[in-house]
């Protein structure tokens, strides 16, 4: 991991941009972690639009996290931003593009093509991230995982023995092969649905809810759309993360 530009924002929190290798990715860490009072660690899942586009609402969540003294990082997924052009992704998604505008049904098929490779792709760079992340002498335990695109989730939290709870947000298309690896999730759930969401189906969302094989699972849905998550629903996601990154 390289550090390659930092700046302390007006609240005390400190955002370093970094890359690991042609990953690129920021950190923010509280104004209270040091080695040796080692912050806690969210992992902050986005879509595929590039760190720049979303960067305001995911320096609005690590923020967010800094005030309950945890710390969060991000990367940049495969074939977004500043990473090098992934054809194969592209097709699929305007094929999904087209059919949506068409107002035609999106087949299994292209769900798999635009959703499974990326989640083969991004989950061991997400996990290479948590590696170098969990060297710096600032940054401790427990970590979390929060946000988009769900199947990322789904896959890490199946997978990477290191993260505690999840936050999982419901507003991307679902693989079946997802709902299977969703069976063997057995960490603390806080998942967000909104119930208008019109990219989402709504049903799809409640079937993977349903197959997480956690004992400790809540699905917490509001009205409106994709974008209008409330204030306070972020606020009962920091409590979640509170009560299990101890």
């Amino acid at each position: 991991m390289h550090f390659t530009s930092e700046q302390r924002l007006d609240d005390g929190v400190l955002e370093r941009e970094f890359t690991l290798g042609e990953i690129p990715g920021i950190l923010w860490t509280p104004a209270s972690a040091s080695v040796s009072a080692p912050a806690r660690l969210i992992l902050l899942g986005h879509p595929p639009l590039g760190l720049r586009k979303v960067y305001p609402r995911l320096v609005a969540r690590a923020r967010h996290c800094a005030a309950e003294g945890i710390a969060a990082a991000t990367i940049e997924l495969p074939g977004s931003g500043e990473r090098p052009r992934w054809p194969a992704a592209e097709q699929a998604r305007a094929d999904l593009r087209r059919a949506m505008e068409a107002g035609e049904p999106v087949s299994d098929e292209i769900i798999d093509a635009v959703i499974l490779p990326l989640v083969d792709k991004a989950v061991p760079e997400w996990q290479a991230a948590l590696d170098a992340l969990l060297l710096l002498p600032e940054i401790g335990g427990p970590v979390g995982y929060s946000g988009g695109v769900i199947s990322i989730g789904v896959r890490l939290a199946a997978v990477e023995p290191r993260i505690s709870a999840a936050v999982l947000f419901a507003g991307s298309f679902v693989p079946r092969a997802i709902y299977e690896e969703a069976r063997q999730v057995t960490i603390p759930l806080h998942v967000l649905l909104q119930w208008d969401d019109e990219g989402n189906d709504r049903q799809a969302a409640l079937d993977l809810f349903d197959a997480f094989g956690t004992k400790e699972k809540s699905l917490h849905a509001h009205l409106g759309g994709h974008t209008g998550v409330p204030q306070f629903a972020g606020d009962a996601a920091a409590q979640f993360f509170t009560r299990h990154l101890r």
